[in-house]
């Protein structure tokens, strides 16, 4: 029932509340129920003696409620974004009258892909790669032989990074496949840069309705009550859930990195004015802020020095580092100057723009130009049982050099340079933070089972406060940590700990690898493959592995790596051992949390 037609009822005002609140959230089925049972009040209130004395048409039959039309959505997902806008689309399907089943590609094979209506939402990781849990899923439906899929009608949002080359590659080659293998596409591929919120709920409610069946034919003296329909053709996806935003104070800053090293990194401990109820494995997002001189320098560039307002928007809710293709163009279309080709873009960020083609902007230009500042994740590098609420965090300060300009990590360095701890003088910063839930990135339930950590410099975050719950569990499971970093003496993070855990036996093995205390760079890849028969046997009796941290090199070496040893080990081939490998992520024996 529109709104409209409540507005200009007889009701009174708190009688219309009460039927606002009720049909809200009532399903087609309930609504169609309700229209029958007015019905039915209505005859059986009737005076008596209108019945008498008139003739009473015979009362019209009501069809039956209409079968609700089944809907898969099909999610990709690593840091949860696409889970959470299938779980938008899930709640407006169910309100347009579908019959929605929502599907993470981890559980999904192309071969049992459920025939019918299907929304893609997936997700592109690193450099066009998809998220780790769906890897099985698509190689096999990119593979040769995958099947055909004929009987399905399908539209697909891609989730992305403009800063990263393959922008939306995986959304992009699920929505070529489909239709190559039979699919019929109801609506163009829609990309989403970070900003996906606006665009993800029109993708939503334009799709449904292309997906919802057409209207029968009304049988005659049927009456037909179809609020699934008209909710079809408007549908209201609700936005996903933003996660809550707490403060929280420095209460501990510590350099673990030696002054000699030529790395940098910082332990800091966080006190959240509200309690943060995380498990090991979880992610801390922190809301960084640009670097000032950085603001100063976009804002001298466009002429808008001195505009304070813009100057702290500029601060804390524009990306104002990353430089992408999209921002050349719209920056030439702005400035009516040459457009800069794309090989511009290597190694530049926004100033370089703005200083190799100055133009006199608008503070609206400006941040028409800009994409909102993403938050950055960090994994949290302790247990609650060890360290009560206080979530402890692992942070590399990152520095570089770049056409002849020193360039500096958004957060890590906010971090490390502008934010100061607390001492017995004065509180210490605040931060605005948010728990990010990892449920794919847990503990094994049992704690006698085997797990086999590989975590390179900060990587090893999460693996410390997987040992600080093991050890207060009095867990007896084997534990295996693989530990890499530049040098023994300025690099070892956390080494009193580690040693500590060695010697009491919650660290069985400990293998490090140092790149740089020898003439040959040796990785963890290397201390893999020496130790292969060893942690082969660990495999084969169950052990969980973990891979947590950069998702370039490390994680792509060490994958490598244990596709070279599980082919040893079995005297299989390679094809075979990959295959092992997306067993066991399906099985949840083989878990990545890489950036």
């Amino acid at each position: 029932m529109a709104q409209s037609a409540l507005r200009t009822s007889p009701f009174a005002e708190d009688q219309l509340a009460l039927i606002e609140r009720l049909l809200a959230d009532a399903t087609p089925e309930q609504l169609q129920w309700l229209s029958g049972y007015l019905a039915g009040f209505q005859a059986a209130s009737a005076p008596r003696r209108h019945a008498a004395a008139t003739p009473q048409p015979a009362p019209q039959p009501l069809a039956p409620p209409r079968p609700r039309t089944p809907l898969t959505i099909l999610y990709a997902t690593e840091s949860g974004n696409a889970e959470a806008l299938a779980g938008a689309a899930r709640k407006a399907a169910q309100r347009a009258g579908f019959a929605p089943t929502l599907l993470d590609m981890a559980d999904a094979t192309p071969a049992k892909l459920p025939a019918g209506a299907l929304l893609v939402i997936a997700s592109t990781w690193g450099e066009g790669d998809p998220p780790q849990r769906a890897e099985p899923f698509y190689a096999a439906l990119l593979a040769p032989d995958a099947p055909r899929l004929d009987d399905r009608r399908f539209a697909v949002l891609a989730l992305g990074d403009r800063a990263y080359a393959h922008f939306c590659e995986t959304g992009r080659r699920i929505d070529a496949r489909l239709a190559e293998l039979g699919s019929e596409r109801v609506a163009p591929l829609v990309e989403c840069d970070l900003d996906y919120a606006a665009p993800a709920r029109t993708w939503i409610a334009s799709t449904l309705a292309l997906l919802a069946p057409p209207e029968p034919q009304s049988d005659a003296g049927v009456i037909r009550l179809d609020f699934a329909r008209s909710a079809a053709a408007e549908p209201e996806p609700d936005a996903p859930a933003a996660p809550a935003w707490v403060a929280a104070g420095i209460t501990e800053k510590l350099l673990l990195s030696s002054s000699r090293s030529s790395a940098e990194t910082w332990h800091l401990e966080l006190s959240p004015e509200s309690g943060l109820a995380w498990e090991p494995g979880d992610s801390l997002a922190i809301a960084p802020s640009n670097d000032p001189a950085l603001v100063s320098a976009v804002l001298d560039a466009t002429g808008l020095a001195g505009d304070a307002e813009l100057q702290a928007a500029l601060a804390t809710r524009y990306d104002i580092t990353t430089l992408t293709a999209p921002q050349l163009s719209a920056h030439a279309a702005l400035s009516g100057q040459a457009l800069l080709p794309a090989e511009f873009l290597e190694g530049r960020q926004l100033i370089d723009l703005l200083e190799a083609r100055p133009a006199r902007l608008t503070a609206e230009g400006l941040t028409g130009l800009l994409r909102p500042l993403p938050p950055r994740l960090y994994s949290i590098a302790s247990a609650p049982e060890a360290a009560g609420d206080a979530p402890h965090l692992l942070v590399s300060a990152v520095r570089w050099q770049s056409h002849g300009r020193a360039r500096t990590g958004v957060a890590s360095v906010d971090l490390a340079d502008r934010r100061r701890a607390g001492d017995r003088r004065r509180a210490g910063d605040r931060l605005s933070v948010s728990l990010r839930p990892n449920p794919h990135f847990r503990l094994p339930a049992d704690p006698g089972r085997p797990i086999v950590m590989i975590g390179p410099g900060t990587g090893v975050a999460p693996f410390r406060a997987f040992l600080q719950r093991r050890e207060a569990a009095g867990a007896r499971g084997k534990t295996w940590l693989f530990f890499g970093a530049r040098n023994f003496t300025h690099d070892f993070l956390y080494q009193l700990e580690f040693q500590d855990w060695l010697a009491s036996g919650v660290l069985t093995r400990l293998s490090l690898a140092f790149s740089r205390d020898q003439p040959e760079k040796i990785y963890v890849q290397h201390r893999l493959w020496e130790a292969r028969a060893e942690l082969w046997r660990w495999l084969d009796e169950g052990a969980v592995l973990y891979v947590c941290g950069d998702a370039k090199a490390m994680a792509r070496d060490v994958h490598a790596t244990l596709i070279r040893m599980i082919a040893d080990a079995t005297g299989g081939t390679a094809d075979a051992a990959a295959a092992w490998l997306r067993a066991a992520v399906g099985d949840g024996r083989y878990k990545r949390d890489v950036y």
